[in-house]
């Protein structure tokens, strides 16, 4: 088997949803990483290895790397998100956290939880992804080098330089940087020189090729099956060319590490290739004529799971709503809209939100994360396994979720609020990837900076006021059998809605008992639609309600 016909990439996710957008702990150095993969080997019989417990995490990030009680917490839920658990099982534990009715009982239920001890080493070390060097901060960004350089030179391919966390030739290139290191993390300590670094014959252990699975895959040829790097070396040609010795059975570091260094490419399955050669998604409503300088585009059709991407920039003034099987499990970006209000009504993997202005969001259940980057006067309505959110101004999130929202540094004037909203087959989506009701941490968010966990004066966020809330209608036909807001609305929230539906009435009832003859119930009416329109002008509803008159049926061309 010739080599070229092999092709390794770096996964997409532990850099999407796992890469913190925030500066790392000065701790999480290889040096103290180091130390850290020793220790916790020589500590297996006390849950350190090969999964490490919540509580000795605890133990090493508190008291060895001086990490405060809810950041170590933050890390290991983070990684926990992209842990592979069927939607039943994180069901289960949604249900025994919220009949948690002290810190305490809590801690003894977190005491349950264990990591891939090898693959949490190296997601600690990923988060150096977003590491802020003295010389960026100085000139604005890396200096270039022919390791880091893009491999295409087309600049819509580029994502910002910003996000690293969605730039696939990002991730390529910190890997290829700091190959050593990730090998090196996940060694046995008894193949480490006496100075602690690799030794020249050093063995690397089938253990430790499935740890480094958590941020390679690759493919044989020309075939579309992906597999996880331990499955593609455990076929016996390509064993050969990676250094596997059948008398050690172990592999090789030096060679194995060039075999890496001579197949590593670009993720076939990134943003970069999705937008160069993605179908396009057709839509179930949409303003014609000014999709013009929209890009929006998938691979939802040849990715595998969890590869699944969907890309949708410069979308302007459009109301667009979709709710496909081609969306469901996707990793979704959306890019520099404006003045838009876009509905994605289908369980999605992650969304990736930046850059946009004035616009809309109403998402299906998110397994992973929503991160909205950037971002100003825009609205996220959903239910998510965590939102993040970064250099943003302006904003409300309308949220249900079982983790405590990140507020990470450069945000100004944010509004947190309950969800509010529902459609026919919300509740299927929702347990569908593991996501429910309670617990529903929405208004307790944590703000982390540049100096870690931080309490900000002022503080970049508020609670939206219940005089301000209202329900959001979805306005499209769907199946299902949801027909209320999961899990309902807190106390305040629900009784400002009634206090405003009694409102209704008691007009209604005025009306009534003018008694009102037939020419002065038309002149009534005319007025009430008069300053109807004049508040829908006003307010900018017009747009949307403008937006949602269907186009003509043979305008509509499915795209996919």
């Amino acid at each position: 088997m010739e080599l070229h016909n092999v092709r390794v990439w770096v996964r997409m996710e532990p850099f999407l949803v796992g890469a913190l957008q925030a500066p790392p702990p000065a701790k999480f150095s290889m040096h103290y990483l180091r130390k850290m993969a020793t220790y916790v080997r020589t500590r297996a019989k006390d849950g350190c290895f090969p999964r490490l417990c919540w509580p000795m995490w605890r133990h090493i990030a508190c008291g060895k790397l001086q990490l405060p009680d809810e950041l170590a917490w933050v890390y290991f839920e983070t990684f926990d998100l992209m842990a592979e658990r069927s939607p039943e099982e994180r069901l289960e534990w949604a249900e025994a956290v919220s009949q948690c009715s002290t810190r305490e009982e809590l801690n003894r239920l977190r005491h349950k939880l264990s990591v891939d001890t090898l693959q949490f080493l190296l997601f600690l070390y990923t988060q150096q992804l977003n590491r802020v060097s003295l010389r960026t901060s100085l000139i604005g960004e890396e200096w270039p080098s022919p390791r880091a350089r893009s491999p295409s030179p087309d600049h819509e391919c580029k994502t910002s330089l910003q996000n690293k966390n969605c730039d696939d030739q990002a991730h390529l290139a910190f890997v290829q940087t700091h190959l050593s290191d990730l090998l090196e993390l996940v060694l046995d300590p008894e193949q480490l020189s006496s100075s602690g670094h690799c030794a020249h014959d050093s063995l690397l252990s089938p253990e430790a090729l499935r740890g480094l699975s958590f941020l390679l895959e690759g493919s044989v040829s020309k075939a579309r099956a992906v597999h996880p790097l331990h499955e593609l070396l455990s076929w016996a040609p390509l064993q050969t060319q990676a250094g596997y010795s059948k008398l050690s059975r172990a592999f090789s570091l030096q060679r194995l590490q060039s075999w890496l260094k001579d197949t590593l490419t670009l993720n076939p399955f990134g943003y970069t290739a999705c937008l160069k050669t993605g179908k396009k998604l057709a839509w179930a409503q949409q303003v014609e004529g000014t999709m013009k300088r929209a890009k929006i585009a998938r691979n939802t059709h040849n990715a595998p799971a969890g590869s699944k991407m969907v890309l949708m920039s410069q979308v302007y003034k459009q109301t667009l709503a979709k709710d496909s099987e081609k969306l469901s499990g996707a990793n979704v970006k959306l890019h520099r809209c404006n003045e838009s209000f876009i509905y994605l009504l289908s369980p999605l993997r992650s969304v990736s939100i930046e850059k946009c202005r004035n616009t809309t969001l109403v998402l299906g259940p998110v397994q992973t994360s929503v991160h909205v980057q950037s971002c100003e006067k825009v609205k996220v309505v959903c239910v998510a396994g965590r939102l993040s959110v970064c250099a943003s101004s302006y904003c409300t999130f309308h949220m249900l979720t079982p983790t405590r929202p990140l507020l990470l540094s450069g945000n100004v004037a944010l509004t947190l609020a309950p969800y509010h909203t529902n459609y026919p087959s919300l509740e299927d989506h929702m347990a569908s990837v593991g996501l429910a009701v309670v617990p529903n941490l929405w208004d307790q968010p944590v703000c982390l900076g540049t100096e870690g966990i931080e309490t900000p004066s002022p503080a970049p966020y508020g609670l939206l006021p219940p005089g301000e809330f209202n329900v959001l209608v979805v306005p499209f036909e769907m199946d299902g059998d949801t027909s209320e807001i999961p899990g309902g609305l807190p106390p305040p929230y629900q009784a400002a809605i009634s206090h405003r539906e009694q409102k209704v009435q008691a007009w209604q009832r005025t009306v009534k008992e003018a008694r009102l003859n037939k020419e002065q119930r038309k002149q009534f009416q005319v007025l009430v639609e008069q300053k109807f329109h004049e508040w829908l002008l006003e307010t900018g509803h017009r747009q949307q309600l403008d937006s949602l008159i269907p186009a003509p049926t043979d305008s509509k061309q499915a795209a996919g």
